[in-house]
């Protein structure tokens, strides 16, 4: 619970510093639901859901997010919602008598829900052009290990990552990618190693409220027990005034470390 605490009070004073000093800036706030399912290399499906809440603080430079997550998993206790597919070799994990289990050291599967890991990022507009027609961003991340272990929620382990992202419209198109790197936290039961992943997308403008698109995501394998992730997502916003922005998803799994399809909605407020 200390840990929770400490990631609820770096991300909110991350917010609020910047905040104080960006006046032209706008505070937004959002929450959403996602799901997946898939086997993950393993023989069982799991099935992860989560409903993240978010706050946000946005100027014409500077990106910053607060997202704070309730999970549920049912399935292989080899599936850490956010990471994938591992060895998880924790005796107390979900299966072996914490969740809904069969409570035995020989269980392999079982289900459990609660606070998932809170993510505090913070993004800065490295270049825009005069006419705002392409970018650069650079995006920092720390995921905090404030999900429970024993439930096979999380690592509980922090995740420290950078990111380069880039953006060119052309009229209603606009082509975008970028590539990060994770350097993911090992615990004694779930052992992690660094890696890279990167994305390329594109987005239509279909009128003055809606937007279309389409991006390919790629990470490289993180653990033994694992793979790579390889997925494909499809996207709808859409604009209700100046306050309320809404995006839904639809993603399809193509490795084993992926998984096999989900679905998404969030709804956002800006002040």
């Amino acid at each position: 619970m200390r840990s929770t605490f400490c990631a609820l009070g770096l991300g909110l004073l991350l917010l609020g510093t910047t905040a104080a000093q960006a006046d032209d800036g706008r505070l937004s706030v959002g929450a959403g639901a996602n799901y997946s399912t898939g086997k993950y290399g393993t023989d069982t499906s799991t099935d992860i859901w989560s409903v993240p809440i978010t706050a946000g603080w946005q100027n014409d430079r500077w990106t910053l997010k607060l997202t704070v997550p309730y999970v549920g998993i049912s399935g292989s206790s080899d599936v850490i919602p956010g990471t994938g597919g591992v060895k998880n070799g924790n005796p107390h994990g979900r299966g072996h008598g914490q969740g809904n289990g069969a409570g035995s050291a020989t269980a392999s599967t079982g289900s459990a829900s609660g606070l998932g890991d809170i993510v505090a990022s913070a993004g800065y507009e490295l270049f825009s052009s005069a006419d705002h027609s392409a970018g650069l961003d650079l995006t920092g991340k720390v995921k905090f290990g404030t999900a429970d272990e024993d439930k096979g929620l999380g690592t509980g382990k922090n995740d420290y990552g950078l990111a380069l992202d880039a953006y060119k419209a052309f009229g209603d198109w606009t082509v975008f990618g970028g590539a990060g790197w994770m350097k993911y936290g090992s615990s004694q039961y779930i052992k992690l190693k660094n890696g890279f992943n990167a994305n390329l997308g594109a987005g239509f403008k279909m009128s003055q409220t809606d937007d279309v698109g389409a991006y390919y995501y790629y990470r490289e394998k993180i653990a033994d027990g694992g793979a790579a992730q390889s997925e494909l997502t499809a996207y709808w916003n859409h604009k209700i005034g100046d306050n309320w922005r809404l995006q839904s998803y639809v993603m399809g799994g193509m490795a084993d470390g992926s998984p096999d399809w989900g679905v998404g909605a969030t709804a956002k407020y800006l002040f």
